[in-house]
């Protein structure tokens, strides 16, 4: 071991880092983006407003006007609203003031890899809990290893990622009401589909529920997202958050994308029948295993007679420029790649493409 690293903690150097290798696609499909830009006349009035004010001020101590208009959006008091730049600093912040070695914190397996990293950084012990397959969410199992494993942290995707699968409104309460732990729910997705959580707040003191901007309001450049909870829980949480933490682009952004919510609904409802179409035609293909899904993405599985996973990826980026995300080296997800849902055009040029892959392999 290096000087350099000397005063690293330990657990710190035994894992592995949160990556994604850096690719210059034609048609990007891999990260779960909107497959359109944030409309042209809102940037125009974000960045007027933005260079009326002055740039060599700090911003806001508190993005004040992202918490605001989360606030009127959600229908739930400001102090109980917490901003910052994308939901993973939320659960960064969450989980800084509620996870420290020895505290046990679980989710379902396959989900977003950094509530594992961040859990195990912090020194928690992580607990996997069941999903049944083919990936379902199931509350009664949540539950019952929620309370077999004593658990103090629950956190769920719902959608999920990479899955697609989700809660309903029933069994989100029940993950709160029917254990002790501090229950977050991550609902990056859930403009897409799925149970809204933010209805469950209202005598739910352990009830985190994470929204972001990346994903249907089309700001997964500008880096923004918040927090719903019980105040008293939110003024904990702040204490992990840096100051001024939202620079006054993004905070001027956010507020006009939340307020401009109804104008960007018919861009959610194309992803979603996009999406259908994604998924049935995947559905026909032979030796494709498409899994339903409530999010902007659907993840399959390749079997024999397709190719493996690995030349597909490589096939279709190298020969089409069509980037889609591997996962399968992830938990449970051995043969599987997911797609993101892009604009109907790029969604047939990957089908198109995935079926010439597919040819090419069965004719060699």
């Amino acid at each position: 071991m290096t000087e350099a690293l000397a005063r690293v903690k330990p657990r710190v150097r035994a894992l592995e880092p949160y990556r994604l290798r850096a690719h210059r696609p034609r048609i990007k499909l891999n990260q779960n983006e909107s497959p359109y830009d944030f409309p042209d006349d809102l940037k125009e009035l974000v960045l007027a407003e933005a260079q009326r004010r002055p740039w060599h001020r700090y911003p806001s101590f508190q993005p004040t006007l992202v918490r605001e208009a989360a606030a009127a959006r959600h229908d739930w008091p400001v102090e109980g609203v917490l901003a910052a730049n994308g939901s993973n600093e939320l659960i960064l912040a969450t989980f800084l003031v509620s996870v420290e070695p020895g505290v046990r914190v679980g989710f379902p397996e396959p989900t977003f890899a950094l509530y594992r990293l961040l859990a195990e950084l912090l020194g928690a012990e992580v607990v996997p809990l069941p999903t049944p397959a083919p990936f379902a969410l199931d509350a009664d199992a949540l539950i019952e290893a929620a309370r077999r494993q004593r658990l103090d942290v629950l956190v769920v995707c719902s959608p999920n990622n990479p899955t697609g699968a989700a809660l309903d409104a029933d069994s989100l309460a029940r993950l709160h009401d029917e254990t002790d732990a501090l229950v977050v729910v991550d609902q990056a997705y859930v403009d897409f589909g799925g149970a809204d959580a933010r209805p469950l707040l209202p005598g739910r003191p352990r009830l985190v529920v994470l929204r972001t901007l990346s994903k249907a309001f089309a700001l997964a450049g500008l880096r923004a997202g918040y927090l719903l909870a019980d105040p008293a829980l939110v003024e904990q949480i702040d204490k992990a958050r840096l100051p001024y933490n939202v620079n006054l682009v993004t905070e001027l952004a956010a507020a006009a994308a939340l307020r401009a919510a109804d104008r960007l609904r018919p861009i959610v409802e194309e992803v979603r029948r996009t999406r259908a179409r994604l998924l049935a035609r995947l559905q026909a293909l032979p030796g494709v295993e498409a899994f339903p899904s409530e999010a902007n993405f659907v993840l399959f599985r390749l079997h024999p007679p397709a190719p493996p996973p690995e030349v597909v990826f490589a096939r279709l980026l190298g020969e089409y420029g069509i980037l889609v995300r591997d996962v399968s080296r992830g938990p449970h997800l051995a043969g599987c790649l997911r797609v993101s849902v892009g604009t109907p055009e790029e969604t047939e040029a990957f089908l198109t493409a995935l079926t010439a892959v597919f040819e090419a392999s069965h004719a060699s």
